[in-house]
C-alpha cells in the first residue's frame, strides 16, 4: 500500500473537518481531479490507482493515532471520537479514464464530512504510482545531493533572520519512502531551522510539529453555505473564529484575490488572526500590501506572521525572508521543491472542490493558472459580486 495510515495527510484537513462536523454536517460537495502538466498520459495506471484507493478505503484510525490527535490542543474530543468511527466509502469516489486522450478522471461526490479527507492521499497515490511506473529504477542519489545543497543554503542564512522552513509536500511527493527520508534528514541536520511538517503521520512518527490551518475548499464552500455570496469570505472567517476562538489564526488570502481579501480583512480580523498565508501571485507585492494594510488598521505588522507557500524554492524563500526581516514575522511552507526534487519533472496535479450543495463554487486567485471553476457563468458572476477584473490571458 502507498498510503498506510489515515494520518498520512495534511493537518488542515482535520482542522477543516472539525468545522464541517460542528457547523456544516449536512453539506454535500463535489471535487474533481486535474493534471496541469501537459503531455502526461495517466490512463495506463487507472487500475493501479483504483486499487490503491480501494486499499485506502480499508484503513481505520488506530488507537495510538487517535490518542495523538486528542493531544493536539485545538482538536475537540467529540471530533476525535467521530474519527474513531470514520472510514472512507468507495461509493463517494470514481476513478476512470476521462473523455480526452490520456486523461485521468477522478470525481469525489458526497457528504463533505465523509469526503474531505480524500484529496491528499489520492493525490499522493497518483504521484507515487506514476513515478514508480515511469522511473522504476530511480536513483535517489540526485535527490539526496539536491537536498544537501538546500540544507547548505539554509545553514548559511544569517541567524538574525530567524529563518525556518516547513514541509508542505505530501500531495505531490515522489514517494512515501522519500518523504520519510526528507523529514528524518531535516530533523537530524537542521532541527533548529525546521519548523515542522503539514503531514500529521510523519509529524507523529518523527516528533516534529504538525502545521496547517485552512485551505481554499473551506473558503469556496462558504460561497454556498453563507447567507450572501458577497459576504462569503467574512462568513468563512467568522465561522473559523467561532470554532477556534483565536487558535489556528492564519487566514488564507487568495480565494478572491488579495485586494478583495483586504477589503474584508478589517481591523477586527487584523487583530484576531495571527497572520495570513500567500498562495498565488507576486509574494513581494503581497507582503508589502499586507504590511501596509496592518499599519492602516493600527496593527503592528511585526506581531503578525506572513506565511508563504506558493511554489517556493529555497533561494526564493530566503530572498523573501530578507525582504521582510524586521517588518513582520515570516514562515515558509515548501512543497514539491522539497518532496519531489529528485531529477524528474514532478506532476502538477490537484483535486479541487467544484460544487457545494448543488451550487458551483470557484476560486479566483491572484494567478490565472490557479483559477478553479467548471462554470464560466458562475465565475463571471462571482467576479461581478466581488468587483474583480476579468482574467488577463
Amino acid at each position: 500500500m502507498i498510503v498506510r495510515s489515515l494520518l498520512d495527510t495534511d493537518l488542515y484537513k482535520f482542522s477543516m473537518m472539525q468545522v464541517v462536523l460542528h457547523h456544516f454536517p449536512g453539506a454535500q460537495v463535489k471535487y474533481q481531479f486535474k493534471c496541469r502538466t501537459e503531455g502526461v498520459d495517466l490512463t495506463p495506471y487507472v487500475e493501479e490507482i483504483a486499487g490503491e484507493v480501494a486499499a485506502l478505503c480499508g484503513l481505520r484510525f488506530r488507537n495510538e493515532e487517535l490518542a495523538y490527535l486528542r493531544g493536539l490542543r485545538f482538536l475537540k474530543s467529540d471530533f476525535v471520537d467521530f474519527l474513531g468511527l470514520f472510514q472512507f466509502n468507495e461509493k463517494y469516489i470514481r476513478v476512470a479514464r476521462g473523455a480526452a486522450p490520456g486523461e485521468l478522471a477522478i470525481t469525489i461526490h458526497g457528504p463533505w464530512l465523509h469526503t474531505i479527507l480524500y484529496e491528499i492521499p489520492v493525490l499522493a497515490i497518483v504521484s507515487e504510482v506514476y513515478f514508480r511506473r515511469t522511473q522504476p529504477d530511480a536513483d535517489l542519489g540526485e535527490g539526496r545531493r539536491r537536498l544537501q545543497a538546500k540544507i547548505g543554503l539554509v545553514r548559511k542564512v544569517e541567524p538574525a533572520l530567524d529563518f525556518k522552513i516547513s514541509d508542505f509536500g505530501t500531495r505531490r511527493r515522489f514517494s512515501l519512502a522519500w518523504h520519510e527520508e526528507i523529514i528524518a534528514t531535516l530533523k537530524r541536520e537542521v532541527l533548529q531551522l525546521f519548523a515542522g511538517t503539514s503531514n500529521v503521520w510523519l509529524a507523529m512518527k518523527n516528533g516534529v510539529t504538525p502545521l496547517g490551518t485552512m485551505a481554499h475548499e473551506y473558503m469556496q464552500a462558504c460561497q454556498a453555505l453563507g447567507p450572501r455570496l458577497r459576504d462569503a469570505q467574512v462568513f468563512a472567517f467568522d465561522k473559523w473564529a467561532q470554532e477556534y476562538r483565536g487558535d489556528l489564526g492564519i487566514a488564507l488570502s487568495d480565494t478572491y484575490g488579495m485586494d478583495a481579501f483586504l477589503r474584508d480583512f478589517d481591523m477586527y480580523f487584523c487583530k484576531l488572526f495571527d497572520g495570513a498565508r500567500h498562495d498565488s501571485g507576486d509574494p513581494f507585492a503581497w507582503g508589502e500590501k499586507l504590511i501596509a494594510h496592518y499599519q492602516k488598521n493600527r496593527v503592528d505588522p511585526r506581531t503578525k506572521t506572513l506565511i508563504f507557500s506558493d511554489q517556493l524554492s529555497f533561494p526564493l524563500a530566503i530572498e523573501i525572508a530578507r525582504r521582510f526581516h524586521g517588518r513582520a514575522r515570516t514562515s515558509f511552507g515548501i512543497g514539491t521543491n522539497l518532496t519531489n526534487d529528485v531529477g524528474f519533472e514532478p506532476l502538477n496535479i490537484v483535486i479541487k472542490m467544484t460544487e457545494c450543495n448543488g451550487q458551483p463554487v470557484a476560486k479566483v486567485s491572484d494567478a490565472p493558472g490557479k483559477i478553479v471553476s467548471t462554470d464560466a457563468r458562475y465565475l463571471a458572476y462571482l467576479r461581478q459580486v466581488f468587483g474583480l477584473e476579468p482574467a488577463k490571458h
